[in-house]
């Protein structure tokens, strides 16, 4: 390629720079950086060029370009020579005013290399007495960064440059240059001396440039910093921090007292100081480092300044701030290495202030100089602890962070070690009792304050670092944490706490093994050991609270075990790592509260054990009483610390003391608290256990006191209670005396229960007013009342003599219980009060005396009545009723059984089925699950404990078994289950009457557990042979005399709410009589002539099946007279009809005639007739027959019947034909106006089964008749293929058509000779829609092997081809399409004869050998038909009376298919006709048509792979351009074609590599990288066919102006890709100067994406350079 080619490569490039989308200028910048990766002179050059002939470009495309040439530089900047990185220094300096930081980079890239050439050109520009341009100075500031050592020897002149023009430089933009450059002039030398080993001239010290860094900071100080401009005063601070360090030592002491306060005074005047303080940090240092005095006299306004600074709130959102608070804090560093003592002095005072920055930003500098300058501050910590007072009350959450902060540095560097230490660890712990937040927030840009969460996980973290890695404190911590431990405030703080002390006390363990660990010398603010067991203990209750205290305490009481007591420790050893374990296994959610307080009973129970010492414990109980009023705010743990007492005072030995404690516990509880009353009766129990006379006795005196009256001479400690107080009083008291006897010994209980304990109930339960006994109203009292003579008649059964006690008082307990019963609300369960009160009578009515008749129907009834009728729970509802509600009828089932245990007779059995029989049998769901759940409850253990001396009959088995048989069909599973249990009971009940043993199993009776188990969700139809199955067994061991009964019983059933339950006990008579048909053989003409009547009243089954019957008798004589009365029927036909129509299936033969009669009907008259609904109309509309359509629906009801497959099969050619045309001819007929009213009325209240559409209709028949004739595998088939649906659709009718066929040929081929025979007649039908289905079936048949094995080619084609010639487009269409399917039907066929017919030549020589002749005969007639085959399909392509091509598609799909058929011979004749002939669809606007073209052209060459004749060849290369850039092509179907036409191609090309290429890369499903793909192709063509480069390009560029976008795209990378490869010799095939003109018209198409690769392209084109 020439020069100018080269050139004008990269003008259009740079022309294109301009473009206005970001991808294409990019891409074409890396174009250019391509073209200068090959080429770096020609690249720079040409850029260099275009700048400076286009003196007008914008700005941003001059920098694009500038971009360019830096990337070229910094890539080969070792490949320039001296004069290509001149000509780029002078372009870039001359660039420099206008495209500034872009010419700078060019510059300072070429300046890696070539300083001196760069350094010439700027110090040209940088020359004396006149001013530079502000950039130049920029880029000698970059150079010096960039190149320190090639910097720094010019720095000096430089500088004597720069000095005489600081005072002449005026505008702002120049100075603040000026000023950066000093300051990277000063960063580089002060490098460069750090490094002086590595620097090419070692001998360069700081005082070379100390007197021009004077000269330039004299300039800087004393003028510009007093500039107005921001921007200038910030730059002038920072080169002052740098240039402080080369100032001379004099100088620096010199200037500092007007350098600091100038510095300083910037603070006011800049928002963002982070450069000020660096520049502060900086010249501090410097000074410090000379050892300067001036810094004393500066040092009060230093400190005023910068405490300001500090002060300023850091926020998380501003990086500026933060970094100015750690320039700050490094100032405050120096000044505290430099004066201590003046720096406290000025420090401390800040920290009494009350305001809150000040504090804070205080704090903050003396944490920071604590750590920084521990040497200095070591002798003030006396100081610096004294003047934390009044920071240590702030309530202020950042103080208390900071103060937290400067807490903890002090713990490290010992400060807490001195007096004043305490108060510092007292407020750590104060903060680590804050309350933690439920969920922490985060902290926000304007929050004023930290969350109290943050300060407390400060305070937490940083007690046990303390405690744990600061050595030093051990003996400060030890033992004053442990004074925190008892105060209520520092409750939150005990997990801290508790950890930082077992730490501490393992610790001094390992120091001293055998030490006590607390000595206590007077020191009375320490707990004492019964405190803290006490206050641990309690706190372990809610073991997860505060971040887990339970497992803390408990850690806490094993390391000082010693010191609580000497004899606890082999104890502890192994009974609280159980407990710790206990805890491991659970979380707060899983962990049961009640077992681990009693782990912790049992824990210190055997505590008390093991000490057995009367005054340690007197004094633990003391110590816990003591405690109780702690934990008011925490019911739960006082609810336990109550326990913990009693425990305690049942192990005490002194009455004295356990009577004294519990007055003092009953005088002082607080009653009002539900939890406070629990627990004093949980105590009061407990005590009794030990100590019951003294327990009686204190509650005796307790009950007799006045507390109960509401005058004002009680007792000063009732006297201002209220009456609701005196409830609670009387509340706690019942409860206590509940709790007493829960407890007490069995042997001393029986004693005193009704004279001590119910009595004293009763007392406290009612008062008297005027000598009337009155009760409370009180639920709470109602509930303790019901708990406590629960728990005390408990209580007495379970005693040795309990079932000989005579309870004197039960009678009136009872009535009492039931009371409590009926006052609660029937449909809700708001209390436990049901619960209580059921399970008292539960535990009452074992007792003596039993109870009368009547009083026991009473309670059976009053709880019944109060559990069945709760409302069930709403779903999706979280309530806490669910657990309440299944105790409740846990109770009542218990209740029950205790009642029915006193009467286990059949009959006491019966009077308890007769309480649940309204609840069985109610209308409402869930009664009756819970009263079928009773009746099974109640059954199960009636037989469990049945005993029976003499065999005697179980009378009432059949009334039993007729209520509960129904309800095995119920709605609902659990009852349906139930319902089976109760008959299975009632079964073996019986048999246990008849005598034999309790362990006896009846096999047909255990079938009944199986059938339970199978009724949880079962379909309808297993679930009434459910019931038959029950039926079965039912009737198997039902005793004679007992079947009437039972039978009239489930007559009542038939009217059951409950249909299911209806039809159920239709079903059990049904089988009955099957079964016992013997017995009630008279009854049978009775029940027969009641069945049409109950046709109307009831839906039974039985109903039904007698209606069956009788038109079946009917039908037997006069079928005729029967099908006309029944097609007189209005429609749609209502069940009865339906169910009579099915009816007449019952026997073969009358079927066979009932659907004669009915195919006559259907297809004597016309299907629909048109009529116009509007005059204006444009096509009629088609409205249904109705006798066809009532034969339709009545076919689909016969056909629906079992029974009617005999009849089906018989008439199945011509069912399926007649059907399939009914369908055909009613696709978009309408129903007849009254009856669309019926039909949407019907469906409206989704009362119609079944659609009467007319094509829907019978479509439903031709499923039903398909179905009937064994073809279930074909109604399956198009159900999954959507077939059905299509069918009744115009638009999918033929596909529908088509699905159908398929599925036949494959599921039903013997059937398909007759069915043709029906369907050839169908040619000459009037209805054009009928022609089109039945060519639509025929031309499917041709793609299945079936019609080979029957011989039913050669009629099929004849057919197909006589119809070739038919009016209808859409017919010729489906002709050409059935003969394509040849290809599909007989494969076999392509091979010729001999040869393989199958997978191997072992299956072939298995065959018969009539199946060989068939197949024989089958070849012989496909290339008897050869020729007109291809005849048809290309007289297909030249269709002219199609004006869609349609059939010139069909034409073009079935030679695809077809040409593995034909013999070479006849396929050669018309190979490149066709091959033309498609040629124009390739790009076809529609889909469909480039897919089909392309895929035949793919077909063609496959054809003729190895025998391609050098015509044909030519419309392979011609056609290998497109087949590359439709891979493109938006339509994936498209894509997809050319990928299978490219791999059918590539054999004919003669290129192996090629080929394999396609077959690796085309593969169908495969991924495909576009780019990568055809870069490879390109490279083996431009290999092996090279001198195809010329034509291939012509047909790339005429997809330059494609309509489609991806391809205009591609076709630019087509021809990318084919320069790249080919070799030189070729090159002149190229047109150069018309590829560029395409190019770079190209550049211009409106799609960013077509300008990208047509930039990518022609970066490539660099090769021809």
């Amino acid at each position: 390629m020439s020069e100018a080619y080269v050139k004008r490569l990269f003008a259009i490039l740079l022309d294109a720079v301009t473009d206005k989308d970001p991808q294409v200028q990019e891409q074409v910048c890396g174009a250019l950086c391509a073209l200068g990766e090959s080429q770096p002179v020609e690249a720079l050059r040409a850029c260099e060029e275009h700048l400076r002939l286009h003196e007008k470009l914008a700005r941003p495309y001059r920098t694009m370009i500038l971009r360019v040439m830096e990337t070229v530089v910094s890539g080969h900047v070792g490949e320039l020579g001296e004069d290509v990185a001149r000509a780029s220094i002078l372009l870039a300096s001359s660039e420099m005013t206008r495209v500034k930081q872009a010419a700078s980079n060019v510059l300072v890239a070429v300046g890696k290399r070539f300083i001196s050439s760069v350094m010439e050109e700027m110090l040209s520009k940088f020359q004396p007495g006149v001013l530079p341009h502000h950039f130049v100075v920029q880029t000698l500031a970059n150079l010096s960064v960039s190149n320190v050592f090639g910097m720094v020897p010019f720095l000096t002149p430089i500088l004597n440059t720069m000095l005489p023009m600081l005072s002449a430089a005026k505008p702002d933009s120049m100075r603040v240059a000026f000023c950066c450059a000093l300051q990277r002039f000063s960063e580089s030398t002060l490098e460069y001396l750090a490094d002086l080993d590595q620097a090419p001239d070692p001998t360069v010290r700081k005082d070379a440039f100390a007197t021009d860094i004077f000269s330039a900071y004299d300039i800087l100080f004393h003028h510009w910093l007093q500039s107005r401009e921001a921007k200038l005063r910030l730059a002038v601070v920072e080169a002052l921090g740098p240039m402080s360090h080369l100032l001379p030592s004099e100088k620096l002491e010199e200037q500092l007292p007007k350098l600091l306060p100038g510095l300083l005074g910037l603070y006011k005047k800049h928002a963002e100081t982070v450069h000020v303080s660096k520049s502060l940090g900086q010249i501090l240092e410097a000074a410090a480092s000379v050892g300067s005095r001036t810094l004393d006299v500066q040092l009060d306004s230093l400190l005023a300044a910068l405490h300001a600074q500090v002060c300023v709130p850091v926020e998380s959102s501003s990086p500026l701030v933060v970094s100015n608070q750690k320039e700050v804090l490094r100032c405050f560093t120096v000044l505290a290495c430099c004066s201590p003592d003046r720096l406290l002095a000025f420090l401390l005072p800040k920290l009494d202030t009350s305001n809150e920055r000040t504090r804070v930003g205080t704090l903050q500098v003396v944490r920071h100089v604590i750590n920084s300058a521990a040497a200095q501050m070591e002798v003030k910590q006396p100081f610096i602890l004294s003047s934390m007072k009044l920071p240590l009350l702030d309530t202020n959450s950042k103080v208390k962070r900071a103060v937290v902060q400067v807490i903890s540095a002090m713990a490290h560097h010992g400060y807490l070690e001195q007096p004043g230490g305490e108060a510092m660890i007292e407020y750590i712990v104060q903060q680590c009792a804050l309350p933690p937040e439920a969920e922490p927030q985060k902290l926000g840009a304007d929050s004023e304050a930290p969350e109290a969460d943050s300060v407390r996980a400060i305070s937490v973290s940083t007690l046990y670092l303390v405690s744990t890695t600061v050595d030093r404190m051990g003996d400060v911590l030890w033992p004053y944490l442990l004074e925190f431990l008892i105060p209520v405030r520092f409750t939150g703080a005990l997990t801290p706490l508790c950890r930082s002390l077992v730490h501490l006390a393992q610790k001094r363990q390992e120091a001293g093994a055998h030490a006590l660990l607390i000595h206590y010398n007077g020191n009375a603010t320490l707990p004492s050991p019964y405190a803290m067991t006490t206050r641990l203990l309690a706190v372990s209750s809610s073991p997860y609270l505060g971040d887990g205290r339970g497992a803390a305490s408990l850690r806490l009481l094993s390391a000082l075990h010693r010191d609580i007591h000497p004899m606890l420790g082999q104890r502890w050893a192994t009974a609280i790592p159980l407990l710790l374990e206990h805890l491991d296994g659970y979380t707060e959610e899983t962990l049961s509260r009640k077992e681990w307080e009693e782990k912790l009973l049992t824990f210190l129970r055997d505590t008390l054990a093991v000490v057995s010492d009367n005054t340690w414990i007197c004094q633990l109980s003391l110590e816990m009483c003591k405690q109780l009023p702690n934990y008011n705010g925490t019911p739960l743990e006082k609810n336990f610390l109550y326990k913990c007492i009693g425990t305690t005072l049942g192990a005490a030995s002194s009455k004295e003391v356990v009577r004294k404690h519990l007055q003092e516990l009953l005088e002082t509880a607080r009653y009002q608290e539900e939890s406070e009353r629990e627990g004093l009766a949980c105590c009061l129990g407990i005590c009794a256990s030990s100590h019951l006379d003294d327990t009686l006795a204190q509650l005796e005196d307790f009950v007799k006191s006045d507390v109960f009256r509401k005058s004002a001479g009680i007792f000063n400690i009732f006297k201002d209670r209220s009456e609701n107080e005196v409830e609670k009083v009387k509340s706690t008291l019942i409860l206590c005396y509940g709790h007493v006897a829960a407890r007490a010994p069995r042997e001393l209980l029986l004693a005193r229960v009704e004279s001590d304990i119910f009595r004293n109930m009763s007392q406290c339960f009612s008062t008297k007013v005027l000598g009337i006994k009155v009760e409370t109203k009180d639920p709470a009292l109602r509930l303790c009342l019901a708990r406590s003579v629960c728990m005390a008649s408990q209580a007495i059964c379970s005693s040795s003599r309990g079932s000989s006690f005579q309870l004197l008082r039960k009678p009136e307990l009872v009535a009492q219980m039931m009371e409590f019963i009926k006052a609660e609300p029937p449909d809700s369960l708001r209390t436990p009060i049901r619960k209580k009160a059921m399970l008292a009578c539960t535990y009452l009515v074992s007792l003596e005396p039993a109870l009368e008749g009547q009083a026991q129907a009473d309670l059976i009834h009053s709880c019944l009545h109060g559990v069945m009728a709760v409302l069930p729970e709403p779903e999706g509802v979280d309530g806490h009723q669910e657990p309440l509600y299944l105790d409740t009828v846990q109770a009542l089932k218990d209740l029950l059984t205790s009642l029915l245990q006193r009467n286990m007779t059949p009959q006491g059995l019966q009077v308890m089925v007769e309480h649940l029989s309204p609840w069985i049998k109610s209308p409402r769901g869930h009664e009756r699950v819970r009263a079928l759940g009773l009746s099974a409850c109640l059954l199960q253990y009636f037989l469990k404990h049945l005993h029976i001396s003499a065999l005697v009959p179980f009378h009432n088995l059949g009334l039993l078994l007729g209520l509960f048989s129904p309800r095995c069909a119920d709605l609902r599973p659990a009852t349906r289950q139930e319902a089976v249990s109760c008959v299975y009971s009632l079964l073996y009940l019986q048999l246990g009457y008849e005598g034999f043993s309790r362990d006896y199993r009846d096999d047909a009776v255990e079938q009944l557990l199986t059938l339970r188990d199978g009724l949880g969700h079962p379909e309808p139809s297993i679930l009434f042979h459910t019931c038959h199955s029950v039926a079965q067994i039912i009737g198997k061991r039902l005793p004679p005399d007992q079947l009437i009964s039972l039978l009239l019983t489930l007559f009542e059933g038939l009217g059951d709410p409950d249909k299911n339950c209806s039809r159920a006990a239709t079903v059990i008579i049904n089988c009955l009589l099957k079964e016992r048909a013997n017995v009630l053989l008279e009854k049978v003409p009775e029940i027969v002539s009641v069945l049409r009547s109950k046709l109307q009243e009831t839906r039974g089954e039985h109903v039904l099946q007698a209606a069956q019957h009788s038109v079946y008798v009917l039908a037997a004589r006069h079928h005729v007279a029967v099908v006309s009365s029944l097609l007189g029927s209005p429609l749609p036909f209502d069940s009865h009809t339906c169910t009579l129509w099915r009816a007449l299936a019952v026997e073969p033969g009358l079927a066979t005639q009932v659907l004669g009669l009915l195919l006559e009907k259907m297809s004597r008259d016309v299907p629909f007739k048109e009529s116009r609904a509007f005059l204006l109309s444009s096509t009629p509309d088609r409205v249904a027959t109705l006798p066809p359509l009532a034969a339709t629906c009545a076919l689909y009801e016969v056909a629906s019947a079992p029974a009617s497959g005999p009849a089906v099969l018989e008439l199945y050619p011509q069912l399926f034909a007649a059907l399939l045309l009914r369908v055909s001819c009613t696709v978009g007929v309408q129903l007849p106006r009254n009856l669309q009213a019926k039909e949407r009325k019907s469906a409206s209240s989704g009362l119609a089964s079944r659609s009467l559409e007319p094509c829907s209709s019978a479509v439903d028949a031709l499923q039903a008749v398909l179905l009937r004739g064994g073809n279930d595998d074909v109604v399956q088939h198009m159900e999954l293929e959507g077939g059905w649906q299509l069918l009744r659709t115009s638009a999918g009718h033929e596909e529908g058509v088509t699905r159908l066929a398929s599925a036949m040929a494959k599921f039903a081929g013997p059937r398909l000779p007759l069915m043709m025979k029906a369907l050839f007649a169908t040619q000459s039908s009037v209805y054009e829609i009928q022609r089109v289905s039945s060519t639509a079936f025929l031309a499917e048949l041709l793609s299945s092997n079936m019609v080979n094995d029957l011989m039913l080619l050669e009629s099929l084609l004849d057919n197909l081809l006589a119809r070739q010639k038919d009016t209808c487009a859409c017919v010729r269409r489906l002709v050409l399409r059935g003969l394509a399917n040849i290809a599909s039907g007989s494969p076999d066929k392509v091979r010729g004869w001999p040869g393989p017919l199958g997978p191997c030549p072992r299956e072939r020589d298995s065959r018969a050998a009539a199946s060989e002749e068939t197949q024989m005969d089958a070849v012989q007639a496909v290339r008897a038909h050869g020729p007109q085959l291809l005849t048809a399909m290309i007289g297909g392509l030249d269709d002219g009376d199609d004006p869609h091509s349609l059939v010139a598609l069909e034409a073009m799909l079935g030679l695809a298919r077809l040409l593995d058929l034909v013999e070479a011979w006849d396929l050669r004749a018309v190979l490149l006709h066709v091959a033309i002939r498609i040629r124009p669809f390739f790009d076809s606007e529609k889909m469909e048509f480039r897919s089909a073209s392309i895929r035949l052209f793919g077909h063609l060459n496959k054809a003729c792979q190895g025998d391609c004749e050098d015509v044909f060849l030519e419309q392979v290369v011609g056609g290998l351009a497109p087949l590359l850039l439709h891979l493109q092509d938006p339509q994936p179907p498209v894509a997809a074609a050319c990928r299978f036409a490219l791999r059918m191609c590539g054999p004919n090309l003669e290129c192996e590599e090629l080929a394999a290429i396609f077959q690796k890369h085309l593969q169908e499903g495969r991924g495909l990288h576009f780019g990568e793909f055809l870069n490879t192709t390109c490279k083996h063509l431009m290999h092996h066919f090279p001198d195809l480069l010329g034509r291939l390009l012509s047909t790339s560029l005429f997809y330059f102006k494609s309509s489609w976008e991806d391809i205009r795209a591609a076709a630019p990378m087509l021809t990318g890709f084919l320069v790249l490869h080919v070799e030189a010799e070729h090159w002149p095939q190229v047109d150069l100067e018309q590829l560029l003109a395409a190019l770079q018209l190209l550049l211009k198409d409106p799609a960013p994406a077509v300008r990208v690769k047509a930039a990518e392209t022609l970066g490539r084109l660099v090769k021809f350079a």
